[in-house]
């Protein structure tokens, strides 16, 4: 939506009027937060800065300000093509585009795009997402054929083979794997003063879990470091550095670490009925707005697919395969810049492996299932990638993975194919057990990443250091 050429004048002498006249600053927030929903993003910073000057003392508003400037930044660089590059990219995948396709593509919410500054922009990843879109409705057969044949899904099917004849009815994690990480944060050169501190926590292994043991420290950059307890929600490494003029900061950390694959063969879950009074059950089965929450859609879906009468992990399987038929991943926008994930893959029908996860979880903590987020990394061999995933706790029996971005397997034996809905494979970095907890020790300014934490979050004095501030690195070895 436009500004009127009025309202835009108004505007602007109640920002440059006298201090006798000037707006207070409620008045000057709502202009910005206004600004902010119309997508004029370049506005944003002087009125952030008129807020500043004007009233100093209104700390709670300018962080607020702050956030939002801060948000519409990170929006523009998701949305950063035109519609001349995004018609590009598409012919390049062989897709045919004319005005009539956009036009069905953005009635089916294919695609993905926004005004701002005035300026028709596409989501950068909107163009690869398309093509997955396409195969998802279009073409599914060919897709799973096609999946069910790559190397990695080859692999990853026989290491669940080997984990499912390893496991037993002790339920123990099995196929342990012992992985050498070096991780590595550099901070562009110049982003910070010369001489002032920057404050960086990087990813460090839990080892309050079953799956994950036989943590040692090996190296870092900083002869000083500070590795958070387990006890905190996000399990980080945390070091400074001074900013020098011309060069990179470069922080880096090694550990070695022992994963292991787990399988609960759901015959020998034990249908045990919840303690409705344990803390865990009430933790495990709340609302954590606004990701995790109990919206209208959210029961409106989860009653439509549950049946009465079923078990906890008969629900939970109705849940998984009916993402596995209705929601294919695509490429995520930032979190920080989504208010409601659930909401979203319900519109879109779409979404990456934490925001199915997220309406996972919802669904089942509805309909009084506990269920909990999980992640960190998937460190398959020559696959290692940022991930979310979920465990779900089942009385008599205790808290069992499930990850519902995982299609299922391609096989006739529904114990590999549905390996998913209850295991989990040998190759994963566990950092989180829950969302939207703090960092340790507490960071100052609005993070990168709200409510996960994978890649890192640097910042100094003067504010956040954002994605496109730095860079990080993985390197892995593998020893078995």
């Amino acid at each position: 939506m436009r500004l009127s050429l009025l309202t835009t004048s108004i505007i602007i002498i109640l920002l440059f009027q006298s201090c006798r006249d000037k707006p207070d600053a409620t008045t000057l927030f709502g202009i910005l937060e206004n600004e902010y929903e119309n997508g004029n993003f370049q506005k944003l910073p002087q009125l952030l800065d008129s807020l500043k000057i004007r009233f100093p003392e209104e700390k709670g508003l300018i962080r607020m300000a702050d956030s939002l400037t801060q948000i519409s930044e990170r929006i523009s660089l998701d949305f950063s093509l035109t519609e001349d590059q995004f018609i590009q990219r598409i012919e390049a995948y062989n897709i045919p585009v004319n005005d009539s396709i956009l036009g069905t593509w953005d009635l089916k919410k294919w695609t993905e795009w926004r005004f701002i500054d005035g300026q028709k922009r596409y989501y950068r990843r909107s163009p690869s997402n398309l093509r997955l879109l396409k195969l998802f409705y279009e073409n599914r057969e060919n897709r799973d054929i096609e999946k069910s044949r790559n190397p990695e899904s080859l692999a990853r099917r026989k290491h669940t083979e080997e984990i499912i004849a390893a496991s037993d009815l002790t339920l123990n994690p099995v196929c342990p794997v012992s992985i050498t990480v070096n991780y590595t944060i550099r901070v562009n050169p110049d982003v910070v003063p010369e001489g002032k501190i920057i404050r960086c926590w990087m990813p460090w292994p839990r080892n309050d879990h079953p799956r994950q043991q036989k943590t040692e420290f090996l190296s870092a950059s900083e002869k000083n470091f500070i590795i958070s307890p387990d006890s905190m929600t996000h399990r980080s490494i945390y070091m400074e550095q001074k900013a020098s003029a011309g060069s990179p900061a470069v922080f880096s950390v090694s550990f070695r670490y022992q994963p292991s694959a787990q399988f609960i063969n759901p015959e020998y879950l034990k249908p045990e009925t919840y303690n409705k009074e344990s803390s865990l059950y009430k933790k495990y089965t709340r609302e954590e707005p606004p990701q995790i929450r109990f919206s209208e859609d959210v029961k409106k879906l989860a009653d439509s697919i549950a049946a009465p009468g079923d078990t906890p992990f008969e629900t939970a399987r109705r849940f998984y395969l009916w993402f596995k038929e209705n929601i294919p991943w695509t490429g995520a926008l930032e979190y920080s810049t989504m208010p409601d994930m659930p909401a979203y893959v319900m519109e879109h029908r779409r979404g990456d492996c934490g925001m199915q996860t997220l309406l996972y979880i919802s669904m089942l903590r509805y309909r009084g299932i506990p269920a909990r987020w999980q992640s960190g990394w998937t460190v398959f061999p020559d696959h290692e990638n940022l991930h979310d995933w979920s465990e779900i706790y089942f009385e008599g029996t205790g808290w069992v993975p499930s990850d519902i971005t995982y299609d299922l397997q391609a096989s006739d034996d529904r114990t590999i194919r549905e390996f998913f809905i209850s295991g989990i494979d040998s190759y994963r970095l566990i950092l989180n057990n829950g969302i939207s907890g703090s960092l340790y020790p507490e960071k100052i300014h609005l993070r990168s990443e709200p409510y996960d934490f994978q890649r890192g979050e640097v910042e100094w004095e003067g504010g956040n250091l954002y994605f496109d501030k730095w860079d990080y690195e993985i390197s892995l070895e593998y020893e078995k």
